[in-house]
């Protein structure tokens, strides 16, 4: 049987490059790095690193195994958290969420939940999608409102440990001028004539749309400003530094803005909720999933 202890010292020796970093990190001697190794190696019955004078290279028996140790080290944690959460005094639930669609969703999902489950202690946590996952997954989080731009979910259905993707809403992207741009007035548009603009950036995931776009319609896209606010890039757009395509749900129109509709094909968010897939039911994730479900229904379609 292989020692997990010992797939923890594989897993440290691969991040680190080496044994001597490995001992540091792990508060061991190089010497007690190097036994584990070696034990690990007659119990598998093969090599799992290679040392040479630029560091340890892992053979490709190491490299299943450290995959195998980070596997293990995420279910771990995620026991971990259920053994805390069995525990603790109140039920305890903690939700993620983007800034953007935790403004527009989580107030009204939030309210309805706390009126039907009084005895829950609520915990919210900001965090984008790329941490959102890891999140769920390890169990630090018991839900997470996330969102993807065109493209398959966040999550694939062989994942292990495996999530659950709960579409919740479309959130197209508009394109946002300043008042007196010389486009304001027109019921759509498409980004390519504003190639010339300057653009004023809400976050890195439009950033990485508008440059693909750019490379496609067959202009550089020129940036003026990068934020990850869309709220304080709208600002600066009414103050005249370029133009922005922002979320519907993080609009906020005021006298100095124009908002046009993108022409088709329409970028657009894909908002929903992240869930672990449990053996057991979690009735509190669920309610609250089903309260976010009900505040999407009710918003306001672009």
């Amino acid at each position: 049987m292989i020692d997990v202890q010992r797939l923890r010292i594989l897993r440290a020796v691969a991040e680190h490059g080496s044994f001597n970093k490995a001992a540091g990190a792990l508060l061991l001697t190089p010497s007690a790095v190097s036994q584990h190794i070696a034990s690990l190696e007659r119990t598998l019955g093969h090599p799992v690193a290679v040392r040479s004078t630029r560091g340890v290279t892992l053979t490709e028996p190491g490299r299943l195994l450290v995959e195998a140790a980070e596997r293990i080290s995420a279910e771990l944690d995620q026991v971990r958290h259920e053994i805390d959460r069995l525990t603790a005094p109140r039920p305890r639930l903690t939700v993620a969420t983007f800034t953007s669609g935790g403004r527009h969703l989580l107030p009204e999902a939030l309210s309805r939940f706390v009126a039907a489950h009084p005895e829950v202690e609520l915990t919210v946590l900001e965090s984008e999608p790329e941490a959102a996952v890891p999140m769920v997954r390890g169990g630090a989080a018991d839900l997470a409102l996330t969102y993807h731009f065109d493209g398959p979910p966040p999550v694939g259905a062989g994942e292990r440990p495996g999530l659950d993707w709960l579409p919740l809403m479309e959130d197209p992207l508009w394109l946002v001028l300043p008042a007196g741009h010389r486009l304001a007035g027109r019921a759509s548009l498409s980004p390519a004539e504003l190639g010339g603009d300057r653009w004023v950036l809400g976050c890195l995931k439009t950033e990485a749309f508008l440059r693909r776009y750019a490379g496609l319609a067959g202009f550089d896209l020129r940036v003026g400003a990068s934020t990850t606010d869309y709220f304080f890039a709208q600002t600066l757009v009414a103050a005249g530094v370029g133009v922005s395509l922002v979320p519907h749900v993080s609009l906020a129109p005021a006298p100095g803005l124009a908002v046009v509709r993108v022409e088709p094909p329409r970028p657009a968010r894909h908002i929903g909720v992240l869930l672990p897939r449990r053996r057991r039911p979690r009735p509190y994730a669920s309610a609250l999933a089903e309260a976010l479900t009900a505040a999407a229904g009710q918003g306001t379609r672009p």
